[in-house]
């Protein structure tokens, strides 16, 4: 079985693929540059994680909380804007379907959005960025299950 930042990880993009606006344009990378008629298109990866011991008993329980990031890209010469809008609200609204990601997770919460705006190139591209908070908790000899 995989640790359970990748089980989260997997939810979400499960979570967030087939979205009106997205559709199956859904990546687990933040690596490659995404083609232009793969756009709009959201980009998904773990960006960090806090993990505090909760019991001092061994094997101790670990509280984590994973910073997972989803990027949204979207391309065109007007409303591009309203159209990051509109994938925001998809995304978070998908998300809090479930806030356990399928009782991986206590909790889920958008925690922040950024967006950037570029001119560059024939068109403009506009990104949002979310981050995202999954709190979980798993025993230090066992990552690979929640408790």
């Amino acid at each position: 079985m995989a640790h359970v930042r990748k089980q989260i990880r997997d939810n979400i993009v499960t979570t967030l693929t087939g979205l009106t606006t997205t559709g199956s344009n859904v990546y687990r990378t933040r690596v490659y540059p995404i083609e232009e008629g793969k756009l709009p298109a959201l980009l998904i990866y773990a960006d960090s994680e806090v993990a505090q011991i909760a019991t001092i008993t061994p094997p101790r329980t670990q509280m984590r909380v994973l910073t997972v990031r989803v990027e949204a890209f979207v391309k065109g010469v007007s409303n591009y804007d309203n159209l990051l809008d509109t994938i925001a609200e998809e995304v978070e609204e998908a998300l809090a379907v479930d806030v356990t990601r399928n009782s991986l997770a206590k909790d889920t919460r958008v925690t922040g959005f950024e967006a950037e705006f570029s001119g560059e190139g024939d068109q403009p591209v506009a990104t949002g960025s979310f981050t995202i908070e999954v709190d979980y908790a798993t025993l230090e000899n066992a990552v690979d299950v929640a408790v």
